[in-house]
């Protein structure tokens, strides 16, 4: 036999075969006897959880289930309608309307049931042999704090896969691409009720000054931590399409602005610390600085003889100026390169602005004195932590960060979070001068005033900065960004706080709408953080709860000892089908149902009260 008569012979067998297999499949459908989609899918991916520091929630993984129906394979409606009308919350006549006007033999019945209810309705086909009814497993996102935090933790689309946020920076590790689909959880270093707490003052702030947006961010400059991070308008991301661009911008992340005089406080530390003026070095204002080339520059009234200390707590811009004249363009440039700005500070929230921080090469002769005052140069919130964080730390910059730790499926593994480096850019000399400037500025009737609190010294600085029109490309005469940056107690401060308020009407001052809020957020942060205050004295006790290893116990024939263990570390337990956990409360494990040691039966029940 030729080649060409084994090609014919192959051929005709391929076209057989394929009648065959399409005639076969028409048989079924004209009899119903299509098999119907499995009602257990194992191999669900999981994605990992976001929590807070504290172990709340911020996103979770929900499994649900899509109602399904094939209508050939129905042996009869009326039976079929009312078996599942109490377990589908639907009347058999909803049910029969549904199945009976649908154009097509597939439909979906009902979406997106909750788990139990999936598994209610397993049994009960499988019970009754009813035939036609597939359920089919899918999983969710959820977002049980809505609105809070909805920036950094971001939102999933339609496949579950992170789109913004946390969400999209580590999907990788929240799916569990290199896991077998078992995603690990993600930490954040946000305390739910710092946020909680500046999203409310944020709110009334925008509602009051009739803000286009305001920015109110919080961090530990000890270790960097953001405890809250608020930008408004916000967005719920478990509504995704209810939002627009405008309430789903990251403002402290991604939008970088000209900071005002709230930037003094690192250009007087630069010029300070490089030796081109000391504390007693004085300037002559008397309202006016006027550069080489270029406009003047002009002070809100005439200050006469300031100071490094006047020109903090006046919030003098000729003095400023007058300073930045006994430095080098280089040097100054450097100097506020080291404090972070014109560079991402790799926080871990994904689209970080680098602002703007042109090289002093490009810098005109009305730059260096124009950017003492906070003009002519970009940052963004974050970066204005970042920078502070150095005033706060003697001198010592902390990079900022917003993952606290990841925690393997299993939550045998936690893994910190790596920031930058923390590194030394001024003495501790000049820092602590600074703070002295700044609690200075917010005594009774300095320009920070409105900012201060009883019974506690705090370092403040305001400014008011104008916007640049895009169609002018100048500075607009009516659009301001009024801002405040505080950091508490003077000494050794364990807290810094930095509002901005963008574009308000009426008001513009940050002294008078932005060191407001400061305050208000200040008193209601010290107690809840435990700052010691005047009237609030810190005393030490031991412990209550003693904490264990961060590793969750094996669970094989008899129930583990959980006690003080992290609510994080015990969400893997929710996932598991062979037992039941409940976990109520926050914090760590203090008491748990059954006792250590009792024997682990099929779908026992573990109760872990958390405190």
């Amino acid at each position: 036999m030729n080649l060409k008569w084994r090609y014919i012979i192959l051929f005709s067998f391929l076209i057989i075969f394929s009648l065959y297999l399409l005639i076969h499949y028409a048989v079924l459908m004209l009899r119903g006897d299509l098999p119907p989609s499995p009602r257990h899918l194992t191999g669900l991916p999981e994605r990992g959880s976001i929590l807070d520091r504290n172990g709340r929630f911020l996103a979770l993984q929900v499994r649900f289930a899509d109602v399904s129906v094939w209508r050939p394979s129905i042996v009869d409606i009326d039976v079929l309608s009312n078996e599942l009308s109490a377990i589908l919350d639907m009347t058999p006549g909803e049910i029969r309307d549904r199945i009976n006007a649908s154009e097509s033999n597939f439909l979906y019945l009902k979406r997106q049931i909750e788990d139990n209810t999936a598994r209610r309705l397993n049994a009960l086909l499988e019970e009754k042999k009813i035939r036609g009814v597939m359920v089919q497993p899918i999983v969710g996102r959820v977002y049980p704090e809505k609105n809070l935090a909805s920036h950094v933790v971001g939102f999933v689309g339609d496949r579950n896969r992170g789109l913004e946020g946390i969400e999209f920076a580590f999907n990788n590790i929240l799916d569990g691409v290199d896991n077998e689909g078992r995603g690990s959880q993600v930490v954040l270093t946000i305390d739910t009720y710092v946020q909680h707490i500046l999203r409310q003052i944020s709110l009334k702030t925008m509602e009051e000054t009739k803000a286009e947006a305001v920015i109110f961010v919080a961090m530990d400059p000890r270790n960097g931590d953001i405890l809250g991070s608020v930008s408004l308008p916000d967005f719920d991301p478990g509504n995704i399409r209810d939002s627009d661009t405008n309430s789903r911008m990251n403002r402290p992340v991604i939008w970088a602005f000209e900071p005002g005089s709230t930037f003094k406080v690192y250009s007087i530390a630069a010029l300070m610390d490089s030796g081109a003026i000391s504390p007693n070095t004085s300037f002559v204002c008397n309202g006016i600085y006027t550069p080489a080339r270029g406009a003047p520059i002009t002070c809100l009234r005439n200050h006469g003889r300031v100071t490094a200390r006047e020109i903090i707590i006046l919030s003098c811009n000729a003095g400023a100026a007058f300073a930045a004249d006994n430095i080098s363009n280089n040097s100054f440039y450097q100097y506020l390169s080291e404090f972070g700005f014109g560079s991402r500070t790799g926080a871990g929230s994904p689209g970080e602005t680098v602002g703007y921080f042109a090289p002093s090469a490009n810098w005109s002769d009305r730059s260096k004195p124009t950017i003492a005052f906070g003009q002519e140069i970009a940052v963004s919130a974050y970066q204005i932590l970042q920078a502070t964080s150095a005033i706060a730390n003697d001198g010592v910059l902390v990079p900022p960060r917003i993952i606290l730790e990841t925690i393997s499926a299993d939550g045998k593994k936690v893994t910190e979070w790596e920031t930058g480096e923390s590194r030394r850019i001024i003495s501790a000399q000049t820092a602590r001068a600074m703070r002295s400037y700044m609690v200075d500025t917010a005594a009774s009737g300095a320009m920070g005033s409105r900012a201060g609190i009883q019974d506690m010294p705090i370092g403040v600085k305001t400014g008011t900065a104008q916007i640049i029109d895009p169609v002018t490309r100048r500075y607009s005469e009516t659009d301001f960004i009024a801002s405040c940056v505080a950091l508490l107690p003077d000494e050794n401060p364990l807290l810094i706080l930095y509002c901005a308020v963008i574009k308000p009407q009426g008001q513009i001052y940050g002294a008078t709408i932005a060191a407001p809020a400061i305050r208000e957020a200040a008193e209601a942060l010290i107690d809840y953080l435990g700052i010691p205050r005047g009237r609030n004295p810190q005393i030490d006790h031991p412990p209550s709860v003693t904490i264990s290893p961060n590793r969750l116990p094996t669970i094989e024939d008899h129930v583990p000892d959980f006690s003080g263990l992290a609510k994080r570390l015990l969400l893997p337990l929710l996932f598991r089908d062979d037992i039941n956990v409940e976990i109520l409360g926050d914090g760590w494990v203090r008491r748990q149902f059954p006792p250590v040691g009792t024997q682990i039966t099929p779908g026992i029940k573990i109760i872990l009260e958390l405190e």
